[in-house]
């Protein structure tokens, strides 16, 4: 079967292509069918969710939208060519990834804003049913819709080691994270957020013996994603002192993994270029506390420790500066605090996921609650409310649920998308990044180089079953 030649058909004529090239002769007719080419990627299989991909890629690159690294960026901003008075959103896209990825250009057109990434991480690859090539499928799919144009960042987010997986079988797990960062680059994720904090041993006495192993695993995994790299892009790379949800770091912390890891780096790959920003805790955790009656816990942030590692991170080490996770279930008011203290990135996921369950179809969320209780309940604690347990683990229905949420009408999804557009709005706005599109179109690299249809394994990774990933971090 053509299938190239049927999915042209499915967009009106739209294209023309051949399996190497990609050429848009009706962008208005193009932009009104490219969603069938995302719902083909995500709901199909095989060489016909390949040649979907390959279309989109190759049409975005026709309109000049292409994947980027913000990885020359944030090293300019280290030096203090470029003002801290902006702080990059990271927005994790768990669910209706291309109507998400909509409302994200739709406001950053209206703002003339670049400074902003999507990202997977992990874990949410495997209980959402994404494979990398799926996602940029979604978010550039997007940016042609909503007629953005330029570099668009794409990040693999906690690429985490498994503490328990590595202490049984260590190559096993390393090599996961391996095969997983080869697959991300090749689909067009030129930055890698590297996170073996996991493996932090807060047992040991001195912070150097706690780090040694983060330390060592960072600096070898960077060096595997250095020589993954394109031609003419260098990856951005973060690193994690610890494991978001503990401790807060500190000063000592953050310049002895530094130190440790970029020792370990020169002498992997002497010359190679180390982190552009360093991920630390401050208070925050992973999609929040909620309470009994569902509603969430306030949260102190150490917004004064976030300041003065920032600070640290640039003016000694020459990155970007800190990266704050865990936020978007912060008050409004907070993130305005991330530009002051000075961050350089702000992870955002739950938040948005909550937004979908308080606008989604009443009947669908109480499948996915049913769901929950006949497939998550070893996963209730003696103590957890309804509320409690269906807000720790709705998150993981996803994958299960892909297509009946595909399938929602496109006027429920319309008043899903409208709301998280106010929301980006708000954020874009505290977060100040209005006119950093000047930054992103002068300063970072992207690829424009488009892989042939025939380079199968670029469009679709392995088809087997999904990896257990309930023990990493979003």
């Amino acid at each position: 079967m053509n299938y190239l030649e049927n999915l042209v058909k499915l967009t009106g004529g739209s294209l023309e292509a051949t399996e190497s090239n990609v050429k848009v002769v009706d962008r208005k007719t193009f932009k009104k069918n490219v969603h069938k080419l995302t719902e083909i990627s995500a709901l199909k299989t095989g060489k016909e969710a390949a040649a979907a991909r390959f279309l989109v890629r190759g049409a975005a690159l026709d309109l000049g939208i292409y994947p980027a690294s913000i990885h020359d960026l944030y090293i300019a901003r280290g030096k203090g060519e470029v003002p801290n008075t902006f702080t990059v959103p990271a927005i994790n896209l768990r669910v209706l990834p291309f109507e998400a990825a909509r409302a994200v250009f739709k406001i950053a057109n209206e703002i003339n804003a670049g400074a902003f990434i999507f990202e997977i991480a992990r874990s949410e690859i495997g209980y959402t049913d994404q494979r990398p090539s799926e996602f940029i499928t979604n978010i550039l799919a997007a940016a042609i819709a909503e007629d953005f144009q330029g570099p668009v960042f794409i990040q693999g987010d906690h690429f985490q080691i498994s503490a328990g997986r590595y202490a049984s079988d260590a190559e096993s797990e390393l090599n996961a994270v391996r095969q997983l960062s080869k697959e991300a680059i090749h689909a067009g994720f030129f930055n890698i957020d590297i996170d073996t904090s996991t493996l932090v041993d807060l047992s040991k006495s001195s912070t150097a013996d706690q780090q040694q192993v983060n330390t060592t695993l960072s600096a070898e995994l960077s060096a595997h994603v250095r020589s993954l790299e394109p031609e003419g892009i260098t990856i951005s790379i973060g690193g994690e002192i610890g494991e978001v949800g503990g401790q807060n770091s500190n000063e000592e912390e953050l310049r002895i993994y530094t130190e440790q890891y970029n020792q370990k780096l020169e002498a992997l790959t002497p010359g190679t270029p180390g982190l552009s920003k360093i991920s630390i805790q401050t208070g925050t955790s992973h999609g929040g506390v909620v309470l009994p009656d569902g509603t969430i816990a306030q949260v102190s942030v150490d917004f004064d420790t976030l300041k003065s590692l920032s600070r640290i991170a640039r003016d000694d080490y020459g990155m970007g500066g800190a990266v704050q996770h865990g936020a978007s279930t912060l008050p409004q008011d907070a993130f305005g605090k991330f530009v002051e203290s000075e961050a350089v990135e702000v992870h955002l996921a739950t938040n948005f996921q909550n937004m979908f369950y308080d606008h989604a179809p009443k009947s669908l969320v109480e499948k996915i609650y049913a769901y929950l209780n006949a497939n998550h309940s070893s996963e209730r604690k003696a103590d957890m409310t309804d509320d409690q347990f269906y807000y720790k683990t709705r998150k993981r229905a996803f994958g299960a649920f892909k297509a009946e949420i595909w399938a929602i009408s496109d006027q429920e999804k319309s008043v899903i998308s409208e709301k998280w557009a106010a929301q980006f709005k708000q954020l874009f706005d505290s977060l100040a990044i209005a006119n950093t599109k000047q930054y992103t179109t002068s300063i970072t690299a992207g690829s424009k180089y488009l892989p042939s249809l025939n380079s199968y394994d670029e469009f679709i990774a392995s088809e087997s079953e999904q990896e257990d990933t309930s023990d990493l971090a979003d």
